[in-house]
Order: C-alpha cells, then structure tokens, then sequence
C-alpha cells in the first residue's frame, strides 16, 4: 500500500545513482540528502560525490562483491535488482527481500554511456562501441510504480531544489 494514499506515493528512502554524464549530478545529490534520502553509487559517480562533500555508500557495500571486470559488473546483483524489482505491495515479495537481507531502493538516476555519439565516429572499433552497452540499467523500469526513474536527472536538480516534486512525494 502506497504511503501516503491520497496520492498513491512512496517516500523516497534510497536511490541508486550511477552516470556517465556527470552534469548537474552533484547539485542532485545535495537535494536528496537534504530529505535524508541514502545514496549508493558506483565507481566514478561515488568519485565526484564524494569530492563534493556528499556522504555516498559504495554498491560493494550493499553487494558484498567489489565492482569487476573493468567496471562491467557493478549493479548486476540481486542485492540490487531485488531492491529495485520488489513489488513494495506483495507479500511474498517483501517475505523474499527480508529472507535474504535485501532493502527496497526507491529512485533510480541513471544515464546511458554515449552510444550514439560511439557508434557515430567512423573510426570507432568493435570494442569501443561494446563498452558502451550497458545491460545492468533498465531493472529500475520494470519497478514502476515503486521507483522512480530519474534519466535526465540534469533537468531534476532545479525542479528538485523547487521542493515541488519530492515535497509533494512526503521525502521532505
């Protein structure tokens, strides 16, 4: 059942961030923390955050296995896709995530690599266009309506620091 049900919302508790993109990320991540909001990062997102000042729990933390084979295999767990993928209103769901110490994660701020952009180059290898394929960010969309997904999160920050759309989501 929604937390607050006259609007069916969820209160924001933790997001997942992880982005090749790196604009307006830091400006995000102040507003997040601002509402208690926990953030866990990957590699070079958790990097720039940290740089920032902002508090930022490793994936490995919440995995329990370090980021490997060049940063290929980071969210690729079921530590994660279990927080994203639980259905919050199932009973069974959340009897699995408790069984197996598994937390809900409510926002996902993601952004592809530039594939395009890659594949554009008439120069590109095989191999570098393949680095750019990211099979571990859409378990967030299948989630919906239990996490948010924030793909264009350089656009959020300003609505964000307006306190309209994660005020009216009870994250105040």
């Amino acid at each position: 059942m929604p937390e607050n049900e006259e609007t069916g919302l969820r209160k924001i508790r933790r997001a997942l961030i992880s982005v090749s993109d790196k604009t307006g990320l830091v400006d995000l991540a102040r507003e997040l923390k601002d509402f208690g909001v926990e953030i866990i990062s990957t590699g070079g997102t958790a990097k720039v955050l940290r740089e920032a000042g902002i508090e930022v729990r490793d994936i490995a933390d919440v995995t329990g296995f370090p980021e490997m084979m060049d940063g290929r295999v980071k969210t690729l767990h079921p530590k994660i896709h279990g927080g994203l993928l639980g259905v919050r209103d199932s009973a069974a769901h959340q009897s699995a995530m408790q069984l197996h110490d598994i937390e809900p994660i409510d926002m996902v701020v993601v952004n592809l690599y530039p594939f395009e952009e890659t594949i554009a180059n008439e120069n590109v290898k095989v191999e570098e266009a393949i680095e750019q394929v990211e099979p571990d960010r859409d378990a967030g969309a299948s989630s919906a309506p239990s996490v948010g997904i924030t793909p264009t999160y350089k656009y959020a920050a300003p609505r964000v620091s307006g306190r309209t759309s994660m005020a009216a989501n009870g994250a105040a």
